[in-house]
């Protein structure tokens, strides 16, 4: 065996071995338990970066290590390879996006080998194949039978240089994510998915989510935004008009001093048309709908607004009150209308002082009494109901519930949950996307695509005019089709849906990718569902997390799966940076992982991404911790290449005869807990490959300081040490495991398990006195440093009580048997 490890000739020889041998394909298997490790499956750019090593490290971690401890495991890849990148690079590149697609596919698909990743590729998935997104229009037909799938006209975000649809998330600063071009609103008929239904659910089964960070459930939970309050009708004056306003304080109802409509309420034209403010309110009204919404809402925006000169009545106190419209309040929370609190709501207080309307205090700290002279700032905290006559003295909780009581006693008002999660938006005016299963007909209105007619295929032959309206809506022979009720001349959807409805169920497609009657099996689903450990960016949190979870629900109701949720355990890791700052190709400050793998192979390329930080915090990049990972995988070779002769000429099996062997035995158990703890428990990867270095060290400790080896013991250590380390460095280990005489798989063997009992130390028992009387006990290990020892005893309880208020004049040891404190 050679001292030199050459990393390009092991790499390519085990890789080869791997493919030929279908060591990674998995298949149902009753008598065992099942783990599922998925990480994000990636756009098809053509090129990986350093966050697409680390992802697909440490998912490749997991699954190696799970299936050494004996489990079924199901790792596998694929491409999420529609969207709108391909089809800008087709218009810039002039070639066609799914030429352009597929030859990244096979490009990263190389790369992704290079690294030594234990996929399954019998499994691999592209939403953009045909056999893919058939069964995504299959879903969205069961959606649209259900309910779930509308078409409405609708204000959406429109980024004029990609020609399409944004979600609301695709905006970021008011600009489009991808190109960077100011969003603008446009109105169109649109697509919906009905994500509202689930809402409830969504938030509920959070306890369901045990394994996800905090973090991330409380952006989910912040991003749905429910809010529990009432909504209450107010009479417009000389009108038959009810205004409805939703207000999470129905309790502050008599301090409500005037009203504000957002200026694109659907009353504000009707009651002000033909009254003198009529083109005032519209100049206004077109002045405030050229902001956006984050310059509208935001703390430090001016509030400013207009009186329409229209008078609303509150029902409780029958006081006609101002109808305002203002740049604060938007359409699309609530009703569109609040009532204003100024005496006990920052907004509102704001509002009312630049325009001098009431303020009115109704909530009074329980030690001190308010007016409204004396407000600086509105006041928001608890306190007792004041100057409202049915609820006087009550506290605020006491009030809501019987303001709201008495609102639907007499059918002024109700109860109602309001949401910040609106329905979601998936048509997008672009080619490369999955084409939307429906048919226009003049005769039989919309139409669904028959099931047996899927997919409803893109076809090739189509241009791309960059006017904003789909590319399909041009191609003749695709619009162009038959009713499948009456048989007469009808026309296609032209909109394909948004990406994120492929990703939302890929995960269920991997566990039966090949079959034909559904878009899953649901027996293997259930099988090998849910996802046990999934692992992704942090970015991901609320959209596609969200929308995973619910087609969970959704496909559970139809009783097409058994669980409500896709995934069990969350890790979302940190980014890789550079200098400081998130890698960019615009900014210059990447690193190949070509160049890496080439000039250091994949096992130092996943090592060290795996060492340098904790999954979940970002990494920043560091040459020379590179050339730390490749000096240690080398030590680990030379230990190997320098005793091979010695220790495959020995027996199996090890007697420990000295204290060194029984030190080098003990760290080898400690490293093995460590490691197993590390990886199945803790997640942190970074200080499992810690302990692996120890015990290295340990045994260079033990091959150095000692003279008479035990060759047997080193053999079972050096073996043990292969195996932990095989699920991060899986080539050199392979070879490793082969050099010792193995010819199965390292990755095939069994995960070591620790002792306890070799763990410990020996100890021994040392007695305390105090003065020379016998205070306490004390059980610590026989090797104990004697400044460790006097620690060790000062800290016992008992000790304390003799030693408090007292100064220790003298510390007497009296080696492996007593310590006797002197006082005075």
């Amino acid at each position: 065996m050679k001292e030199e490890y050459n990393f390009k000739e092991v790499e390519e020889q085990w890789q080869k071995y791997w493919e030929e041998e279908e060591l990674y394909k998995s298949e149902l298997e009753e008598d065992k338990d099942e783990y599922y490790v998925l990480e994000m499956f990636p756009y098809p750019s053509g090129n990986l970066h350093m966050g697409h090593v680390r992802n697909y490290s440490l998912g490749d971690v997991f699954a190696r290590f799970r299936n050494m401890e004996g489990y079924n495991v199901l790792h596998p890849m694929g491409w999420d390879a529609f969207g709108l990148p391909a089809e800008n690079a087709a218009i810039k590149r002039d070639i066609h996006p799914n030429d352009w697609t597929w030859d990244n596919i096979e490009n990263m698909k190389e790369q992704f080998k290079m690294l030594g990743l234990s996929y399954d590729w019998e499994r691999e998935v592209a939403t953009c194949h045909p056999d893919y997104y058939r069964w995504t229009q299959w879903l969205f037909l069961q959606l649209y039978k259900e309910g779930l799938a509308y078409k409405e006209k609708s204000v959406v975000n429109w980024c004029p240089s990609c020609q399409t649809v944004l979600a609301n998330e695709q905006v970021v600063d008011e600009e489009c994510e991808r190109c960077d071009s100011e969003v603008i609103d446009k109105e169109l008929e649109q697509w919906f998915f009905k994500i509202t239904e689930y809402t409830e659910q969504l938030l509920a089964d959070h306890h369901l989510l045990e394994n996800w960070p905090q973090r991330v459930k409380t952006m989910q939970k912040n991003w749905i935004g429910r809010s529990e309050g009432g909504v209450i009708k107010f009479l417009i004056k000389d009108s038959e008009e009810v205004l409805e306003v939703f207000t999470t304080r129905p309790d502050t109802i008599y301090g409500a001093t005037y009203m504000v409509l957002a200026p694109e309420h659907p009353l504000v034209e009707e009651l002000v048309t033909g009254t003198d403010k009529e083109e005032e309110v519209k100049g206004f009204i077109a002045q405030i709908t050229e902001q956006d919404e984050e310059e509208r809402t935001g703390s430090d925006t001016e509030k400013v607004g207009i009186d329409t000169g229209i008078k609303a009545i509150n029902p409780i106190t029958e006081e006609e009150v101002p109808v305002m419209i203002a740049n604060y309040v938007l359409m699309d929370y609530g009703t569109g209308a609040i009532m204003a609190v100024p005496a006990h709501d920052e907004r509102d207080f704001e509002f009312a002082k630049k325009y001098e309307l009431p303020i009115r205090v109704v909530i009074q700290p329980e030690d001190e009494e308010l007016t409204a002279e004396q407000l600086e700032e509105a006041y928001t905290g608890d306190g007792v109901v004041v100057n409202s006559e049915l609820l006087n003295g009550l506290s605020a909780n006491e009030a809501f519930n019987k303001i709201i009581t008495y609102l639907e006693k007499h059918k002024l008002g109700r109860k109602e949950v309001n949401y910040r999660l609106r329905d979601w938006l998936i048509s997008r005016q672009r080619y490369w996307g999955t084409p939307i299963p429906i048919i226009y007909c003049d005769n039989c209105g919309v139409v669904e695509v028959p099931e047996s007619d899927l997919p409803v295929e893109l076809p090739t032959n189509v241009e791309f005019t960059g006017t904003g309206q789909s590319p399909l809506a041009k191609a003749d022979d695709f619009v162009k089709t038959i009713c499948p009720e009456c048989g007469k001349n009808a026309r296609r959807e032209v909109d394909t849906m948004d990406t994120f409805v492929d990703s939302s169920w890929y995960y269920l497609r991997y566990t039966s990718p090949d079959f034909t009657n559904s878009a899953f099996d649901t027996e293997k689903a259930n099988y090998w569902m849910n996802v046990d450990q999934y692992i992704g960016g942090i970015e991901h949190a609320i959209l596609h997390l969200l929308y995973s979870r619910f087609f969970m629900k959704f496909l559970n109701d139809q009783g097409y799966v058994d669980y409500k949720e896709p995934f069990d355990d969350l890790l979302t890791q940190g980014m890789v940076l550079l200098d400081g700052a998130k890698m960019s190709k615009s900014k210059g400050n990447t690193v190949d992982p070509l160049e890496i793998l080439d000039n250091y192979g994949a096992d130092v390329a996943r090592l060290f991404i795996l060492f340098a930080a904790p999954p979940e915090r970002d990494l920043d990049w560091n040459d020379e911790g590179v050339e730390g990972a490749e000096r240690f995988l080398n030590r680990v070779w030379r230990l190997v290449a320098q005793n091979i002769e010695e220790i495959k000429g020995v027996s199996k099996g090890f007697e420990i005869t000295t204290e060194a062997d029984k030190e080098l035995h003990r760290q080898l158990h400690v490293a093995i807990k460590n490691v197993t703890v590390d990886i199945g428990e803790r997640k942190q990867l970074n200080t499992a490959i810690s302990a692996i270095m120890e015990v290295v060290n340990s045994v260079y400790k033990y091959l150095n300081d000692f003279g008479e080896l035990n060759y047997q013991l080193l053999r079972e250590v050096i073996e043990q040490i292969i195996l932990l380390l095989a699920p991060f460095a899986p080539h050199m280990t392979e070879e490793l495991w082969s050099q010792l005489g193995y010819e199965e798989s390292v990755h095939q063997q069994s995960w070591p398990e620790y002792n306890d009992e070799a763990i410990k130390k020996d100890e021994i028992t040392i007695v305390i006195q105090v003065n020379g009387k016998v205070r306490d006990k004390v059980e610590v290990a026989a090797d104990i440093k004697e400044d460790k020892l006097k620690e060790v005893v000062k800290e016992q309880e008992n000790v304390q009580r003799y030693l408090e208020g007292k100064e220790i004049i003298k510390e007497i040891v009296v080696p492996k048997k007593l310590v006797n404190l002197v006082v005075k």
